[in-house]
């Protein structure tokens, strides 16, 4: 072969690449190559490498055959025991995991990040996506097996997320039908505390203590609901356009980890724990 049929050989290639990256879809599947995606929410989403899924720990874990323990990012699914001591198990908590590996057991899956890539656990914290074109998140959130559950660090495609669980909340479908699932009223009996809770309400006042917001549900905030936001998270709310004094008066839902400080609080870290009701 000539140089000049090197040459020819060589930008015919480059010419092709590119022409898949520009037609290629968001999530293609069974991609091994690092793709960039834009996520509505908040970064991007990076497609990594695939693998074969070989066991379903619960409803959001999985095994892979490349020895990664993956988190599904983005999501909570009910809870089982695993060994841990004087834990009970969440309702549904079977049947998150039967329902995960029906979609994703003995399946080839693209791993693809949209923050930080593992946890303290040493866990890997990616979304998946089947060759077939299942994407496992989307799926549990759907079939209301699992509710939205986003960090600082880890926000991609939370729009998506967000608008999957409302549907299935809707039609009350899985972990939705449950009282023990139920949105809590920000006026009633919140908690119990270290549960993750959905509460919704209208915000009686916002204060800032130097530079701490706290958005209080009543007018005693050494008793009412409460959720506070710290002086450095409070800068990812101003950058995602959201005035935290503006939201007196407004009904909101707020999802995180109730504590007790001085009645039911919680910890925002990020925008899309806010959803904006009215």
């Amino acid at each position: 072969m000539t140089e000049v049929n090197r040459a020819m050989l060589r930008l015919v290639t480059v010419l092709l690449v590119l022409l898949q990256i520009l037609v290629e879809p968001s999530w293609a599947a069974g991609r091994s190559g690092a793709q960039a995606v834009e996520n509505p929410a908040a970064g991007k989403l990076i497609q990594g490498t695939t693998a074969n899924v070989i066991e379903v720990i619960d409803g959001d874990t999985v095994v892979l055959d490349d020895g990664k323990e993956v988190r599904l990012v983005g999501i909570q699914a009910p809870k089982l025991p695993l060994n841990r001591p004087n834990f009970k198990e969440w309702p549904l908590a079977r049947e998150a995991k039967e329902e995960l590996e029906k979609l994703v057991l003995n399946q080839r899956v693209t791993l693809s990040y949209g923050g930080t890539r593992t946890d303290r656990h040493g866990r890997t914290l990616a979304h998946l996506r089947t060759d077939d074109g299942v994407w496992a998140q989307g799926e549990m959130l759907s079939r209301g097996l699992a509710r939205v559950y986003t960090f600082a660090d880890n926000r991609a495609v939370a729009t998506d997320l967000l608008a999957l669980e409302a549907s299935a909340r809707e039609a009350k479908r899985g972990i939705w039908a449950l009282n023990y699932y139920r949105v809590q009223e920000a006026d009633g009996k919140v908690g119990p505390p270290d549960t993750y809770q959905l509460v919704e309400g209208t915000v009686a006042e916002v204060a800032d203590v130097r530079g701490r917001f706290f958005l209080n549900f009543g007018q005693d905030f050494k008793k009412d609901f409460t959720a506070g936001i710290s002086p450095r998270d409070a800068k990812s709310f101003s950058s995602a356009g959201m005035d935290l004094k503006s939201l007196k008066g407004k009904r909101i839902r707020v999802r995180s980890w109730i504590d007790e400080r001085n009645g039911p609080a919680m910890d925002l870290t990020h925008p899309e724990q806010i959803e904006l009701l009215r």
